[in-house]
């Protein structure tokens, strides 16, 4: 499954907000992707859509070293 959204640049003002255990879908994760030492992670970005549509946005994905970012999400607008 794709993302409805494609990044444009790069995501900025990364942080973590929660890491192994703290994260409720840890099992979920280590089952779909494999295990790793996984971050849920925030970071801004500028998104485009497929209409056309391109706006400021908060992020928050899974990440883990050697697997990548997974299950991006939106969680807000800024503009």
């Amino acid at each position: 499954m794709t993302d409805p959204f494609e990044i444009v640049g790069k995501i900025h003002f990364i942080e973590t907000i929660a890491t192994g255990n703290g994260i409720r879908e840890i099992r979920q994760l280590n089952k779909t992707y494999g295990r790793g030492r996984w971050r849920k992670r925030k970071g801004i970005a500028i998104v485009s859509f497929p209409d056309g549509r391109i706006h400021h946005v908060e992020l928050h994905w899974y990440e883990a070293h050697g697997i990548g970012r997974k299950k991006l999400k939106i969680k807000r607008y800024l503009d």
